[in-house]
């Protein structure tokens, strides 16, 4: 962990004082950035459990103590309640607000969790001078729900949700070897090719995200999206919690370079 002013710790605060508001992709380049879930005490053990079934699109970075908003492994003052540029505010499953911040309506009984996220192995195929397409055109990441079924873990369902990312076949092959090594932030793609295989009728309309072009030879490559429990959290229709607005991720201090 990194105990110096990084240039997370300086999205962090962009965030914190209201002057990032967007998506975090590229943001601090080097350091790992986090999905996140924040839900009441009394189904947090469920959840917990959900992840721990499905690794590869909720592999988890760190679970906070009942009611505590700071989570130091992350960095040495991170506040969940005001880090994020965007959050999502859900009661009973249906979307209420979308604050920049959380602490006016911060409870003692929270968990937090956060989950590792494909920003983090985009580095690694930008690196290897592998496209990713959406960062090339200044958009959100694609991201779809499928047809694939998560494991059950409680109270907790739900589809498995992939982010997308366009590539000719050789360069596929290749972001399959690097993100392999990347089991931290959801390794190694779950589907290439086809998208109706998986559940998906039209790349063009992604269920969250902006859809991004997808040029003649190129085939879509799938990865599990972080994205994926708060499908799950949304089918059981809790009547509170907080996630992350797709997009707009925690910046941490860990390295990137650590999860290999």
């Amino acid at each position: 962990m990194m105990k110096t002013k990084t240039a997370a710790h300086a999205v962090r605060l962009d965030a914190r004082e209201g002057r990032l508001s967007g998506p975090t992709a590229n943001l601090a380049p080097g350091f790992v950035q986090a999905n996140l879930a924040i839900l009441p005490r009394a189904i947090a053990y469920d959840f917990l459990l959900f992840c721990q079934r499905n690794p590869k699109p909720c592999p988890l970075i760190a679970v906070s103590e009942i009611g505590d908003p700071l989570l130091a492994s992350l960095g040495a003052d991170v506040d969940i309640r005001t880090d994020i540029p965007r959050y999502r505010v859900w009661e009973r499953g249906e979307l209420k607000d979308e604050p920049s911040d959380v602490a006016a309506i911060w409870r003692d009984d929270l968990v937090s969790f956060l989950i590792g996220c494909s920003f983090s192995f985009e580095e690694a195929l930008l690196a290897a001078r592998l496209p990713v397409r959406h960062i090339e055109e200044g958009r959100n990441v694609p991201m779809y729900r499928t047809t694939i079924e998560t494991t059950p873990a409680g109270r907790f369902a739900g589809p498995l949700v992939v982010s997308m990312r366009p590539m000719k076949p050789a360069d596929a092959i290749r972001a399959v070897e690097i993100t392999s090594r990347l089991s931290a932030v959801h390794g190694a793609p779950v589907h290439v090719g086809d998208p109706a295989a998986i559940g998906i009728s039209d790349l063009g309309k992604p269920d969250y995200g902006d859809a991004v072009t997808v040029h003649p030879g190129e085939i879509p490559v799938f990865w599990a999206c972080g994205v994926t429990p708060q499908a799950a959290v949304a089918r059981i229709r809790p009547d509170f919690c907080i996630t992350h607005a797709p997009g707009h991720m925690l910046v941490t201090d860990i390295l990137n370079a650590s999860l290999g």
